[in-house]
């Protein structure tokens, strides 16, 4: 049987997730909701219909074509949507729009395979993402052995939520992790992912035991993970870790917004500025006081 995996967007020529030009491949489902996503349409584990409502004209297609008695707009669809994909069929604008697919991982890799060229030429790669690629284990285990047969070069951009034993077995066909430590202290992490990071930092401690190419991705969010003194202990705690070759300061920005509101999901973070160059340059300079090599930016 063919290893099966869902997933919801493939980002070719990127340059933010990882080394060179890179094919990012975004698996759906994450067990995390963090109030800054900006994949919010890879939380649930299953597709979903969004809404562009700047591209709806009101003419009632989806209403007329849903099974289940679509309810009166074309945005309230809600909890009546089993994703039958009639209302993205019928709409004539575009408005409707089906998120996440199956597909097998021969499948993947023949588009991966596409963007070779752009790999041998940057020392680039495939970065597998999501969601979170941990929850569907089986198959991203799949895609790095075919990948790594095949000579490119992967990384997995991972919060580390999940259970140690299948981690720890990817870890020898991952050349690149990209760890997200979303915040150190674990009643932060809680409000503002929705569960406590103990797992994760002890995911993190084992791995950086057995692999030597960790960046760890830090989103800095005024107000909510930028408090100096958990700063400061971040910058403690991975200093005494083997395996972190780099931290990358991800500023916080609403790019993200949008995707919710398409999904009729609440955007809590709308008056959150994103941090000045001076207050990343200011925590820039504690993790390098530290000993850690320091990127701002991804």
């Amino acid at each position: 049987m063919r290893s099966r995996g869902i997933i919801f967007n493939i980002q070719r020529y990127s340059l933010q997730d990882g080394p060179g030009i890179r094919t990012t491949v975004f698996l759906k489902g994450c067990p995390l909701r963090c109030l800054w996503c900006h994949n919010p349409e890879g939380m649930a584990f299953t597709p979903e219909v969004a809404t562009y409502e700047n591209r709806c004209v009101a003419c009632g297609e989806c209403v007329a074509a849903c099974p289940r008695a679509l309810p009166n707009t074309a945005a309230d669809h809600g909890e009546w949507c089993q994703v039958c994909g009639a209302c993205v069929e019928a709409c004539p604008t575009g408005a409707r729009h089906r998120v996440g697919r199956e597909i097998t991982a021969e499948e993947l890799l023949d588009e991966l395979l596409k963007d070779r060229l752009f790999y041998d030429d940057s020392r680039g790669g495939v970065t597998f993402s999501g969601g979170e690629p941990l929850a569907q284990p089986e198959f991203l285990r799949e895609m790095l052995d075919r990948c790594r047969r095949r000579g490119i070069h992967t990384a997995v951009d991972t919060s580390g939520l999940g259970a140690p034993e299948p981690l720890l077995a990817l870890a020898p066909l991952v050349d690149l992790f990209l760890y997200d430590l979303k915040a150190f202290a674990t009643e932060t992490h809680r409000k503002c992912a929705g569960t406590g990071n103990e797992l994760i930092l002890d995911n993190l401690r084992a791995l950086s035991r057995v692999h030597d190419r960790i960046w760890i991705r830090l989103p800095l969010v005024p107000g909510f993970n930028d408090a100096p003194a958990m700063l400061a202990d971040t910058a403690r705690f991975l200093s005494r870790l083997t395996g972190i070759a780099q931290v990358n300061l991800l500023p916080y920005h609403k790019m993200g917004r949008a995707k919710f509101e398409r999904l009729g999901k609440p955007f809590a973070l709308a008056d959150v500025e994103s941090p000045s160059p001076a207050a990343l340059e200011r925590v820039a300079q504690l993790f390098r006081a530290a000993g850690l090599t320091v990127k701002i930016g991804g």
